[in-house]
């Protein structure tokens, strides 16, 4: 039950965290209301206040991790040990900005029970945070890849590859904060399209790997470290995409897996449709 603050017991029944949040928000709007707020208007504001503040927290996380896929990646070819440990270490902060953010986006869930656009608008910020933190992992294991493979040389033209999947997976997370931050949904849809340029790095660069191990230019070890290494460039353009569906989604109310879920439900009652039939011959 919940303890007012009057030292009153509330014993009424409690539902959980959201009931409690739902039932102290009451109280003090009913006391708001006495002294001549404008209780709605006043929450209003708050609101979006608070989802501003959620907005700008999303934007500096995301400014970590922009920069922690350039230094990493010059940690990596580098073989900066010292510079690839600090990002290991920094990653630990972005992880406390997510989590801090995450409790947020619930805090207001909760107190504030957005609809439409608003809700889009937290349940968005709540995925977005979420493909951002995975980046900045993805960053850090490419950091601890570095520490397996001290000592090691990387051929050239794989150096180069690597380079530019670098590159390209910046850029791609870059665009897809720009579209959140500008509420663009064209190009937040483009986003996919981009992405194609990085998948066919990560091809050429995987087989470039693949032929260097194979004419003994590479020991196994660092073949497989170079290969994941690929991969985790791969995956932050993955979730730069993501984030542009999410952004979609915040500005049209639209995702992509809707269209196939539209097709399943027409499959579903095409079938239901044609069992009726053969039910009534």
């Amino acid at each position: 039950f919940f303890q007012a603050e009057d030292g009153i017991r509330d014993r009424s029944p409690s539902r959980g965290l959201g009931d409690v949040y739902k039932r102290q928000l009451c109280h003090w709007s009913i006391w708001l209301d006495r002294k001549g707020y404008n209780v709605t208007e006043e929450l209003r504001k708050t609101f979006h206040e608070e989802l501003e503040s959620i907005k700008n927290g999303i934007i500096r996380m995301a400014g970590r991790v922009s920069e922690a896929i350039v230094r990493g990646t010059d940690a990596f070819l580098a073989g900066d040990m010292a510079e690839a440990e600090s990002l290991i270490g920094n990653d630990d902060v972005i992880d406390a900005m997510s989590i801090e953010l995450e409790e947020r986006c619930y805090q207001v869930l909760a107190l504030q029970q957005p609809m439409a656009s608003d809700l889009r608008a937290i349940t968005g910020a709540l995925w977005i945070n979420g493909e951002i933190e995975r980046c900045g992992d993805l960053m850090s294991n490419i950091c601890k890849a570095a520490r397996r493979m001290h000592g090691s040389t990387i051929n050239p033209s794989v150096r180069g590859l690597i380079q530019q999947m670098s590159d390209e997976a910046g850029r791609l997370f870059r665009l897809s904060i720009d579209s959140y931050i500008e509420g663009d949904s064209g190009l937040a849809s483009a986003l996919d399209d981009i992405d194609d340029r990085l998948d066919e790095l990560n091809e050429e660069t995987t087989k470039a790997v693949l032929f260097g191990h194979t004419n003994s230019e590479m020991e196994l070890n660092v073949s497989v470290q170079l290969a994941l290494v690929c991969r985790y460039y791969e995956r932050i353009g993955d979730h730069s995409v993501n984030i542009g569906e999410r952004v979609s989604y915040i500005v049209n109310g639209w995702m992509p897996e809707n269209t196939g879920a539209i097709r399943a439900q027409h499959r579903i009652e095409k079938n239901i449709g044609a069992k009726e039939l053969d039910g009534d011959s």
